[in-house]
């Protein structure tokens, strides 16, 4: 890295927008420069712990000019000026000081902004980093398209599917395609005459992964929390699980090993999807919870619950306040959390009853609302963490599955000058109702063998020689499996290299990114082709649904 890192600003200081921020100061010299966030305490909290500093000598320490902003809107209406006014420095020396401005933006709000906000920061030329999903509507990942790709020639852009960048899924895609990195040497017989290597089982013929959700946390985030409405965010696939979706398509869709990358990709042929929600609804209440019961800590039966908010949120299990856990999930409901005392002695893991942190979380899970007479945009404009899970408003699947098919491909004239990609095949299976939280496990077919990939080891079946392998590869961080770190260490050194060591975007994008905006928008239209097939029943036609519903618009 050089001595002139990379300045970047966050836009949404919630559990995301820390996260990036941690991995930044942490795993390369990337300089977090500035925040935009509108709850107040929040956005101090944040600059205090990445930008300006805590106390010092007892004193708050003053923010910089331009290090903090309420709204997106004031930091693109503030760079607006700082670029007139360095002009003006420039041109006729200006007496007042211009701040230096940012390199790159990390987009981290709510689903629904993202939108808003990269088309708002697309003007300024900046590379930009954004949370997953790129948008929620096909319209606007369309319209994201036409604003981002004329700064391509210049521009890093990144999608967070942090997937792609685990050392686990890493070392997994080597072993596929036999290319002997991150540490996945093949025995010598996937070595075949000229050198070239093989992939561990040979061609792919079908793959079907698994996300297990975890069944506390998918109440939390997908039926009390922010994804548990589709008309405020969108379909829990898109917002869940689109990154598994890119995930198979980075492993199926490539060149096959030893060819050329510049070979254009294996596309699928079809996609059909079924799911729905399945157990989050009213018909499975508990009896005895009453029929009016619409409030955890007011049900009769909230002691047996495993759903109970005061089980999960304040109890000894899991992850909740009197384990001495202040962070995500208790973030999430109640972000000024640190703000409140934990009441001296009792503090900590044996959280004292009558402490002003812990009434105060009994206090925001006893909201509640009435259906009948509470207006809905109220009820959608928030979460309620203390709503019983039979009785909310979400409507997302909490089970779905997800088929793709590929047809066989052979081009050229002759066999012997032919690029054979035979036909496969991917399910995708996501689950609410799993002990597993998020630690997805991945099953791969193919002619010579299989693998078998959890969250901690691959192990490979070699059909030909009845060995088995195992590989356990290393393990940065838990942010999902290191992919975190993986995602903004590749950023920050893709803008590293635009900015300091005369790389062009393009160069850079392929090399430390790993895929292009085009890639960026195939996963995400396929999540949408795949909701079309589960909401219409029926089986997609990928080539025809692609070029009807997105080639001919944008691309």
């Amino acid at each position: 890295m050089s001595p002139n890192p990379p300045r970047v600003l966050v836009i949404g200081a919630g559990s995301r927008g820390r996260t990036y921020a941690r991995c930044t100061v942490s795993s390369c010299n990337g300089v977090v420069a500035g925040v935009v966030e509108p709850d107040d305490y929040k956005r101090r909290r944040f600059g205090e712990l990445f930008i300006w500093g805590e106390e010092e000598q007892g004193q708050r320490r003053e923010p910089p000019e331009g290090s903090q902003f309420r709204d997106w809107r004031d930091f693109i209406a503030w760079e607006t000026d700082r670029r007139r006014r360095k002009a003006e420095e420039q041109n006729e020396g200006e007496s007042r000081p211009v701040p230096e401005g940012v390199d790159a933006v990390f987009v981290c709000v709510r689903d629904e902004l993202h939108h808003d906000v990269v088309m708002g920061l697309a003007p300024l030329g900046l590379h930009i980093m954004c949370e997953k999903p790129l948008a929620t509507t096909l319209a606007d990942c369309m319209a994201m398209y036409r604003a981002l790709a004329p700064h391509q020639e210049q521009k890093i852009f990144s999608v967070c599917h942090v997937m792609r960048y685990s050392p686990h899924n890493l070392m997994l895609r080597s072993l596929l395609f036999g290319d002997g990195k991150n540490g996945a040497d093949l025995p010598d017989h996937h070595q075949e005459d000229g050198g070239q290597r093989r992939g561990a089982i040979g061609d792919i013929l079908s793959i079907h992964h698994t996300e297990p959700v975890g069944w506390w946390h998918f109440a939390h985030s997908y039926v009390r929390g922010n994804w548990r409405r589709e008309s405020v965010t969108a379909p829990s696939l898109l917002t869940k699980s689109c990154h598994d979706i890119d995930l198979i398509l980075w492993l199926l869709c490539s060149p096959p090993p030893g060819a050329d990358t510049s070979a254009p990709p294996h596309l699928p042929a079809t996609v059909s999807s079924s799911g729905a929600v399945q157990f989050f609804k009213k018909s499975r209440k508990p009896k005895g919870a009453g029929r009016d019961t619409t409030n955890c800590l007011s049900c009769p039966v909230e002691k047996d619950c495993m759903y109970s908010s005061k089980r999960i949120y304040v109890g000894k299990k899991h992850m909740g306040l009197e384990t001495g856990n202040t962070g995500w999930p208790l973030s999430i409901v109640m972000p000024d959390i640190e703000s409140f005392d934990a009441g001296g002695r009792g503090a900590g893991p044996e959280e004292h009853a009558d402490s002003p942190r812990r009434q105060e979380l009994l206090r925001r899970l006893a909201e509640d609302y009435d259906a009948s007479t509470t207006p809905d945009d109220e009820i959608k404009s928030r979460n309620w963490f203390g709503r019983c899970v039979f009785e909310s408003d979400n409507d997302v699947c909490d089970e779905q599955t997800v088929t793709m098919t590929w047809d066989e491909e052979l081009d050229g004239e002759t066999s012997s000058t032919a690029t054979h990609r035979g036909a496969k095949q991917a399910t995708f299976h996501m689950i609410a109702q799993t002990k597993r939280q998020c630690q997805r496990y991945t099953h791969i077919y193919g002619t010579e063998g299989e693998i078998y990939a959890d969250s901690w080891t691959i192990t490979v079946e070699d059909f030909r020689t009845g060995e088995t392998r195992v590989y356990t590869p290393r393990m940065e961080t838990l942010g999902h499996g290191g992919g975190d770190v993986g995602l903004t260490r590749q950023f920050i050194m893709a803008v590293d290299k635009v900015k300091n060591h005369g790389w062009s975007a393009p160069e850079a994008q392929h090399e430390f990114i790993g895929c292009t905006l085009e890639e960026l928008v195939r996963s995400h239209a396929m999540v949408f082709a795949a909701e079309e097939a589960r909401r219409d029943k029926t089986v997609v036609d990928w080539r025809t649904w692609w070029q009807g519903k997105v080639e001919s618009i944008s691309l």
